[in-house]
C-alpha cells in the first residue's frame, strides 16, 4: 500500500538465526583462542583449536537450529490439526470463542460477532490460528533456513578472530583477538539492529558486554589451567 510503514516481522526468522550464529561463532572462537594462548598454547595449537572450533560450532549451530525449529514447526502443526478438529465438530463454540477474543480488544459484542462471522467464513483455520493461538504466517517457523543462516553466519563469525590470531604475533594473541572480537561484536550487534529495524546503540553495546564477558572468564580458566598443568 503507498504510503504504508516499513515492516521488519518478516525477517525475525533467519535474522534471529544469523545473529545467534554470528554472535556466538565470534565469541565462541575468539574466546577458544584466547584460552589456548592464555594456557600457554603454540601457534600450531591456537590456529588449530581456533579452526575446529569453529567447524564444530557451525555443524552444533545448523543441528541445533534444525532440531529446535523442527519442533516449534511440529507443535505448531499439532495445534492446527486440533483448532480444525474443533472447527468441525463444533464451529458455533469456536465463533463464539473468537468472538470472545475481540470483545476482549475492545470490540462491542454485537460488532465482535459479525467480525468472527466474516472472517471464519472467509477462512476458519486462519482466523483461529492467527487470533487464537497467535500463529502469524509471517513469522512461520523454517528449519532448513533457520539451519543455513545459523551455520553460515557462525562460519562468518568465526572467520574474524580466526583471521585475527592468524594475522596476529603469537605473544599478542590475547591482546589483538579479544580486542578484535569486541570491535566485530559491537558491529554485529548494531547490524542486527538495523536490519531488524531498532535503534543500534544498546544492542551493540549489549552484544559488546556479554562478548568482552565471555572472552575474560575464558582467559581467566586458560591461564590457570596453563599454570597449573
Amino acid at each position: 500500500m503507498p504510503g504504508a510503514e516499513s515492516h521488519y516481522v518478516n525477517r525475525t526468522g533467519w535474522l534471529r538465526a544469523a545473529v545467534l550464529g554470528a554472535n556466538d561463532g565470534i565469541i565462541s572462537t575468539a574466546s577458544l583462542v584466547v584460552g589456548v594462548a592464555a594456557a600457554g598454547g603454540a601457534r600450531g595449537e591456537i590456529l588449530t583449536a581456533a579452526v575446529a572450533g569453529w567447524a564444530a560450532g557451525a555443524m552444533s549451530m545448523a543441528a541445533g537450529e534444525y532440531v529446535s525449529v523442527s519442533s516449534q514447526a511440529d507443535s505448531e502443526a499439532a495445534d492446527l490439526k486440533r483448532e480444525q478438529r474443533a472447527l468441525s465438530e463444533r464451529p458455533a463454540e469456536e465463533k463464539e470463542e473468537l468472538a470472545h477474543i475481540y470483545e476482549d480488544r475492545g470490540l462491542k459484542p454485537k460488532l465482535a460477532q459479525q467480525v468472527a462471522g466474516q472472517l471464519m467464513a472467509k477462512d476458519a483455520l486462519d482466523a483461529h490460528a492467527r487470533d487464537e493461538l497467535g500463529l502469524n504466517e509471517a513469522a512461520k517457523p523454517n528449519p532448513i533456513q533457520a539451519a543455513w543462516a545459523s551455520a553460515v553466519s557462525f562460519s562468518v563469525g568465526a572467520a574474524l578472530p580466526t583471521v585475527s590470531a592468524f594475522l596476529a604475533e603469537t605473544s599478542l594473541v590475547v591482546i589483538v583477538v579479544p580486542a578484535a572480537a569486541l570491535i566485530f561484536l559491537i558491529a554485529l550487534g548494531a547490524l542486527g539492529a538495523r536490519a531488524g529495524g531498532a535503534p543500534v546503540i544498546r544492542p551493540a553495546l549489549r552484544v559488546g558486554f556479554w562478548g568482552a564477558l565471555a572472552m575474560a572468564v575464558t582467559a581467566g580458566i586458560g591461564a590457570v589451567i596453563g599454570r597449573a598443568v
